[in-house]
């Protein structure tokens, strides 16, 4: 059963904070970006490298994390993660160029993405899906304050004499703390089993995502999208896959579960969270960008335009997790919500240069609803799916297409971006008859704004603006992806035990015999037909019977 409400509260001190560090180093930094690039001399394309790195980092090393939590102590991962990510912020802080920086970027995301994966993967440990919902809010709530508090910091960070190095060092003491409450607070029974990590398996997905990303990030302006190139990174991605999918299938812990694939619902909620992270990150990276370049406000206000975006995201998270919980049912909000999602991002399809703020506002608060409803029910839909032995491999899987939805997103997005501005300023130059370029070249140009000639200066900001809104219009095309989704999962209702199958306690078996396992025999028989009673079973013992209870083999519940 669950742990009680009081000491899971106990220990999400220490999970939240954590979590507040990673979202609140990343949004501060998304803050001081344009003024980063200007200083060390970066261009667009440096722009969509810095956010994708992280990314990419953190996508391709999400089931890694997932899987080692099913064979080791989940609360040890958790802190390693968390000094990975701090290592990551410290040394981003001293960063000397861009490709450095990068660097240390990606070195973040790899705690990143434990981070993100260990946190679910802890939650379903602690408590049964019945009432995850509940507690889904206060994840929602750090995920609001840490993009509300994140661009104000960073933009109060930049505009003061500390400058934006310590826009990487100021969540340092934050993480220091974090790690002392996780020891503190956290207390899960760690499993002792033979381990088998699938290292073979993880470096093949590794390889096929990061050729993936290269090649969405690179194509179109290091060499076209139709050619060798092309041709050699996506067979190589696809090589890698296939390998990966040959080796998942025969190793005896697979790093990604494929018998979990065969459940619909978990499925579907893989589906739909690729296409939210695409919408998602994708049009929510270039916000801050297109405030600052395009509109010409300061960092600091940059970050409160945001704003609705971000209450949006907290209040429907908040207030939905508490009613899946008392109803039991996931379906009809993951349904409204990808609906809420799409008509968001439809309406900032419409965004230029000299869009109405308070209009964008209403837009960024829908857009934020729907998020908030979608992205932590659909964990909860897959998590329901899975026993105890496969939660932090399916946590990580469903984090992880997500992430890779983002990545990608980013990526793609962030390459028709610097294309797009790229032929709106020649355009508005050649029509002006001023030399074409503008300072601009196939990766976006240098987006010190300021520093350019007045006539050019308006038509490189117009350009930002003109071209956001392709952004979003590309973001709501995989926003349909996820209302299809949503619609043909199958509703199942939520457990109110932590396991699958929770049946008594094995007798211990005569000497020379294996007693018998407590974990289902078969994982894929539990997958697609989970008990729809969540009662856990009790047995009524025989009218007359007085035999003595016969002692009890300890249990190895999986952490």
């Amino acid at each position: 059963m669950s742990m009680p409400h009081r000491q899971i509260l106990k220990a999400f001190t220490g999970l939240l904070s954590a979590l507040l560090v990673a979202m609140l180093s990343s949004t501060i930094v998304s803050s001081a970006l344009p003024t980063i690039l200007a200083d060390l001399h970066g261009t667009q394309s440096h722009y969509t490298w810095v956010v994708t790195a992280m990314l990419l980092t953190s996508t391709a090393t999400t089931p890694i994390w997932g899987k080692l939590s099913d064979l080791f102590s989940k609360k040890v991962l958790y802190q390693t993660a968390i000094v990975i990510f701090t290592v990551g912020c410290v040394l981003g802080g001293f960063a000397q160029s861009m490709p450095q920086l990068i660097a240390f970027r990606a070195l973040q995301g790899i705690g990143m993405g434990g981070l993100q994966a260990l946190i679910q993967a802890v939650i379903a440990a602690m408590i049964a899906p019945r009432d995850r919902g509940r507690y889904a809010g206060y994840i929602g709530a750090t995920f609001a304050v840490a993009t509300v508090s994140g661009p104000l910091v960073g933009g109060l960070v930049v505009d003061s004499p500390l400058g934006w190095r310590w826009s990487f060092w100021v969540c340092v003491p934050i993480a220091v703390i974090a790690f002392i409450l996780l020891g503190r607070t956290l207390k899960l029974p760690v499993v002792k089993r033979e381990v088998s990590i699938d290292w073979l398996g993880a470096t093949l997905i590794v390889a096929g995502v990061a050729l993936l990303l290269i090649w969405v990030t690179l194509a179109g302006k290091d060499f076209p999208w139709w050619g060798p190139h092309t041709a050699a990174f996506l067979g190589g991605a696809v090589a890698m896959v296939a390998a990966a999918i040959l080796v998942e299938s025969r190793v005896r812990e697979p790093v990604v579960p494929l018998h979990l694939f065969r459940n619909r619902t978990f499925t579907l909620a893989v589906v739909g969270s690729l296409a939210v992270g695409t919408a998602m990150f994708g049009g929510t990276v270039f916000l801050v960008q297109y405030f600052q370049t395009a509109r010409g406000f300061s960092p600091t206000a940059a970050g409160l335009l945001t704003l609705p975006m971000v209450l949006g995201m907290v209040g429907s998270s908040t207030i939905v997790g508490r009613i899946v919980s008392r109803v039991g049912r996931t379906k009809p909000f993951l349904v409204a919500g990808s609906l809420v999602l799409l008509v968001g991002l439809s309406l900032l399809s419409q965004v230029d240069h000299d869009t109405n703020l308070w209009w964008m506002g209403v837009s960024l608060a829908l857009m934020g609803i729907g998020v908030g409803s979608v992205m932590q029910n659909l964990v909860l839909a897959a998590q329901n799916t899975v026993g105890m032995s496969n939660v932090g491999a399916a946590t990580a899987t469903v984090t992880f297409f997500r992430t890779l939805g983002g990545a990608t997103g980013v990526s793609a997005l962030g390459a028709v971006l610097g294309m797009r501005v790229t032929d709106l300023v020649t355009e508005s130059l050649t029509a002006r008859g001023l030399p074409a370029g503008g300072g601009l070249g196939t990766g976006g140009g240098t987006l010190d704004v300021e520093a350019l000639p007045a006539p050019v200066r308006e038509i490189v900001r117009t350009a930002y603006g003109d071209a956001t809104g392709t952004l979003f219009l590309l973001s709501a095309c995989a926003a349909v992806i996820t209302v299809l989704a949503v619609v043909f999962i199958r509703e199942t209702p939520l457990r109110e035990t932590l396991d699958l199958d929770e049946e008594p306690q094995p007798v211990r078996a005569p000497s020379g015999h294996r007693p018998p396992s407590t974990h289902v025999a078969n994982p894929r028989l539990a997958c697609t037909r989970p008990r729809t009673d969540p009662r856990p079973e009790t047995r009524r013992p025989t009218p007359g019977a007085h035999r003595p209870a016969a002692p009890r083999v300890p249990t190895t519940r999986d952490t």
